[in-house]
């Protein structure tokens, strides 16, 4: 789907001031980077590029969008022209998904002719702050819960569909097993789950009913919801049913699943039933507005739960709602020199960083040891014993993509792997540690000129 008119408005009448100045043809560097982590974190996971990338490749204002614009009378007849042929033909650098970042540093760079980079702003932003953020959270769930099954079941509660199918996308990406959402399973061919209602029970004329019909259609992979009336009884009628199919020796793939009440002590009881009758294989799914702090609680407590079904609080990243990246200009291009820019405030922490960046990330022992940014013409250092990596990759080049995308298990695998490199202290919940993020000399001089000048 074509989402070029998915800008602020601002971005046009700003491209248009620069075409009536002739500035169109200026060659620019935007940097996207972030302030502060969700959740008072020290650290966040890439998310979003392949979209991105999507969105590039469609970049093209159609006939129907110049008619929309012609009809607000804010731009001339060779303005709409010269957008109606606009395609990007920039530079576009990225860190890749599923790789840890940290605040105050680039994470994705839009070197173009300024009205190319303007119009690609805030899709750039929207797909970014909403993937890294759901996927900062599902990673931090998945920090919490290790091994157990983790579910995504946040569709319902997510704010609209393209946030529910990403969001999916976005969850998996930072180490959920499966989703509930079947469309963002066939898009990005994400493992499918799914159990029963509490309507299917109460559907018919009791629980017992209800969970051998629900037994005789999926044999092979049964999971009982035990909390539509009783969950205790429903433990019960569970533990029935099962031990019918264990007599037939038709029981295989069987859990059951809680939805409600004190999930501790529903826990512990359940499983001390089944292992009493001889169903130590069943598993415990667990699900109920949880996050990582419910799911820490109940694991330091020892509850028996084998896995989370996990919904709203994901798919929201409800306890910090806003990732906050931000996409500021600090280079421009001139007789093939690039030229630093800086926006100062009064508040120092807003005060940008200028000029494009190397971004080099510095390994001791296969561990982050810290990041530095470089000016884009420096050598980097050679620390000794530390293994040095540029973690950002030319994704464009002259508007052609040159970036094999990965599938998403892929960049799940690399996730995975690439967060095991960060300290454990840098990733515990409660007062983690700061990851450190040098600034080259070059570069601190050149922000302490600008600002002085």
């Amino acid at each position: 789907m074509n989402h070029t008119l998915l800008c602020d408005f601002y971005e046009l009448t700003m491209a248009y001031a620069y075409f009536k100045q002739n500035k169109h043809k200026q060659i620019v560097y935007f940097e996207v980077f972030f302030r502060q982590a969700p959740d008072n974190a020290k650290y966040a996971i890439f998310a979003g590029l392949e979209q991105i990338i999507q969105h590039i490749q469609n970049f093209s204002f159609t006939k129907e969008d110049i008619e929309f614009l012609q009809n607000t009378n804010s731009f001339s007849e060779d303005f709409l022209n010269y957008l109606a042929n606009l395609k990007f033909s920039g530079d576009i650098y990225s860190i890749q998904e599923g790789e840890c970042i940290f605040a105050n540093e680039p994470i994705f760079y839009v070197k173009a002719p300024i009205i190319e980079a303007l119009l690609l702003e805030t899709f750039i932003l929207l797909t970014l702050n909403h993937q890294c953020l759901i996927t900062t959270k599902a990673n931090r769930i998945f920090q919490i819960a290790q091994e157990k099954i983790l579910l995504e079941f946040g569709s319902r509660r997510a704010h609209g569909v393209n946030a529910a199918i990403n969001g999916a996308r976005a969850a998996f990406i930072g180490g959920f097993n499966a989703t509930s959402c079947t469309l963002a399973a066939k898009k990005f061919n994400i493992p499918l789950s799914g159990t029963m209602s509490h309507a299917w029970v109460q559907m018919h004329d009791n629980e017992l009913d209800a969970f051998r019909s629900y037994c005789k259609i999926y044999k092979d992979n049964i999971t009982l919801l035990v909390d539509t009336y009783d969950c205790i009884n429903g433990i019960n009628n569970a533990i029935l049913i099962f031990k019918e199919l264990q007599a037939k020796k038709t029981l295989k793939n069987y859990a059951i699943r809680i939805d409600s009440g004190d999930l501790l002590k529903l826990s512990k009881l359940a499983r001390k039933m089944l292992d009493q009758n001889n169903l130590k294989n069943c598993k415990i799914f667990a699900s109920n507005a949880l996050d990582e702090n419910k799911i820490a609680q109940l694991l330091k407590n020892k509850a028996p739960i084998d896995g989370f079904g996990v919904g709203e609080r994901l798919i929201t990243s409800a306890s910090c709602p806003v990732f906050g990246a931000v996409y500021k200009l600090v280079a421009v291009e001139k007789n093939q020199h690039i030229i630093p820019k800086i926006k100062i405030s009064e508040h120092s922490s807003k005060t940008t960083l200028p000029s494009f960046k190397k971004l080099i990330r510095y390994y001791k022992n296969e561990k982050m040891e810290f990041d530095k940014l470089y000016n884009y013409d420096e050598k980097i250092t050679q620390y000794k014993n530390l293994q040095a990596k540029n973690i950002l990759e030319m994704i464009f080049k002259n508007g052609q993509l040159i970036y094999k995308i990965p599938n998403l298990s892929s960049i799940q695998n690399f996730y995975k792997k690439n967060i095991q490199s960060l300290k454990s202290s840098h990733k515990r919940l409660q007062n983690p540690s700061t990851y450190k993020v040098k600034i080259s000399k070059k570069l601190q001089e050149l922000k302490k000129n600008l600002t002085l000048n």
